[in-house]
């Protein structure tokens, strides 16, 4: 079920994230080391996102990140002090095409979700409801990842800071569908918000960089396992893990 990374700290080439380590992105899309759910190959799409003078840019395809001859010499090339980069593994029923793809962007942040709303979608009607009806009618693509999305970003533009806005979407979507998986990653270019919900993360800090990542990257023992149903909020020089509410109530 998709992994994905959020790196912020002193440029760096894309590819110090997507090929260059022995456990990079490509590697981790067909062969994780720590799925816990669904298919083991992320085969159905991939999404790289960064930063240029504030403002989010993307590269997504409907294919597998290996498959993409291109790529490895794009990312030799840039450089970017802040990214996001995921691989998809579709769940059954929702679509393979490049805009189901994270990572999602708006007003200068850009998003991943890693996992799966169970009762997709009728356990999250009701939240659906609650949001503008031009902003479901212009959904990139009709998933669950794209409504977690639109529902963070409804709460970010009602001035909620971001680890709140993240946290209280989580545990809403849980609470309506039970069970469900919800790693959600999200950064505006200066910090990191991520959920634990059921699948794996880790984060790795050290010389004024941060990644937050399904997975480590290497084998450097800076990396530290998040604790399921957590919070993290990492900037270059600072992470705070805490426990995500009780959905029960």
């Amino acid at each position: 079920m998709c992994r994905h990374v959020a790196y912020l700290g002193p440029p760096i080439p894309l590819a110090a994230v997507l090929f260059d380590p022995p456990h990079a992105l490509v590697h981790q899309a067909s062969a994780p080391r720590q799925m816990r759910h669904g298919g083991r190959i992320n085969a159905d799409g991939f999404g790289i996102g960064w930063f240029d003078a504030g403002q989010p840019l993307r590269y997504r395809r409907d294919r597998p990140l290996w498959a993409d001859a291109q790529l490895p010499h794009l990312a030799a090339r840039i450089r970017a002090s802040a990214m996001l980069a995921a691989v998809r593994s579709a769940t059954a029923g929702m679509p393979v095409t490049e805009s189901a793809c994270a990572p999602f962007t708006g007003e200068g942040w850009l998003f991943s979700h890693n996992g799966k709303i169970l009762g997709w979608p009728d356990t999250v009607a009701a939240l659906a409801e609650r949001l503008p009806v031009t902003r479901l009618l212009s959904m990139e693509a009709l998933t669950d990842s794209v409504l977690l999305w639109e529902l963070v970003q409804a709460r970010l533009r009602a001035g909620q800071p971001a680890p709140t806005a993240v946290a209280e979407t989580v545990t809403e979507v849980a609470r309506a569908a039970p069970g469900s998986r919800l790693n959600l990653l999200l950064t505006d270019s200066r910090t990191i918000v991520a959920t634990t919900v059921t699948h794996s993360l880790w984060v790795r800090q050290h010389g004024g960089a941060t990644l937050v990542s399904s997975e480590p990257l290497d084998d450097d023992p800076a990396w530290q396992p998040v604790a399921d149903q957590r919070l993290v909020v990492a900037t270059t020089d600072r992470v705070t893990v805490t426990r995500l509410p009780d959905p029960a109530g």
